[in-house]
């Protein structure tokens, strides 16, 4: 399969990508993996984008769609793949178009993953992630929390609140999101590749999925 996942920050993308990926094999692909890939192959691209990320600057969409681009041509996309949070703007959305186009990519679907704000603020609000980076598995204090208060289950190092998933911070995020990316929801409607999906468990959401593409 070949889908784009829209949904605010805390709607789920990333557990409905990690569970679409085991049905048939498809790559899950975020900016900051593909960005964090690039770097650490020590691309060209990958040495361009760590100058903007040493700094602390935003790295340029023409800079990201150069990554997206060589990513999207690499073996394991062939079998399909999931962008998880990206297009995150209208100008990306248009450039992915054309990338997608050049490389003669057709996807299945944009799915946007809908869930109710109030939702969406308990789940960031209770959310803990190992601080080792090169773990980050993710926990939540109500619903599944770690073994042991306050320790990651896989590697043992201290699990913390994000500084961006305070109340204020979500809230921040929540209006980001509203102002920039929702409105990708209507661009990717004109070109009916958009399936909205209600619901706040993410089995519901991956089963609505298979369901529109009959998988």
């Amino acid at each position: 399969m070949k889908l784009i996942l829209l949904g605010a920050p805390g709607a789920g993308k990333g557990t409905v990508a990690k569970l679409l990926t085991a049905i048939d094999g498809s790559v899950q692909i975020s900016t900051g993996d593909i960005l964090r890939g690039a770097v650490k192959a020590g691309s060209d691209l990958g040495k361009e984008a760590q100058g903007y990320m040493d700094r602390g600057d935003l790295v340029p969409d023409s800079l990201i769609m150069g990554i997206m681009g060589d990513r999207l041509q690499e073996p394991d996309c062939a079998g399909g793949f999931l962008l998880d949070g990206f297009p995150r703007t209208i100008p990306q959305a248009e450039a992915l178009t054309e990338l997608l186009t050049k490389l003669d990519i057709k996807l299945d679907m944009v799915v946007s993953i809908e869930v109710p704000r109030d939702v969406i603020f308990d789940r960031l609000c209770t959310r803990r992630t190992c601080e080792n980076s090169d773990c980050q598995e993710i926990y939540n204090i109500k619903s599944m929390p770690s073994k042991v208060e306050g320790i990651c289950d896989k590697c043992g190092s201290a699990i913390v609140q994000r500084a961006d998933e305070t109340e204020e911070a979500i809230g921040h995020r929540l209006d980001t999101y509203n102002d920039k990316t929702a409105p990708l929801a209507g661009f990717y409607e004109k070109s009916g590749l958009l399936k909205p999906v209600t619901g706040t468990s993410s089995d519901a959401v991956v089963s609505a999925i298979k369901a529109e593409l009959n998988i």
